[in-house]
């Protein structure tokens, strides 16, 4: 299997994606109760958080990140 580059902002948004997807599913299931509003702040906050965290990455890699591994 070929390596790929890590990017932690597509990992955050995974993350906020599936938590929203967990509270759905349980309001679904019957084990509680999720207001049809909750998946603004969960969706919207985590995608902010990966841009942040995608622009923190790449600044700390620098521009030439993907190009050094290819060698």
């Amino acid at each position: 299997m070929p390596r790929h580059e890590f990017q932690p902002g597509k990992l955050v948004a995974g993350l906020f994606l599936t938590a929203t997807g967990v509270a759905y599913a349980g309001d679904a299931g019957g084990l509680w109760d999720t207001p049809w509003f909750a998946v603004i702040p969960l969706v919207v906050g985590g995608l902010c958080l990966a841009g942040a965290t995608a622009v923190l990455a790449r600044a700390i890699r620098g521009r030439g990140g993907a190009e050094e591994g290819q060698r």
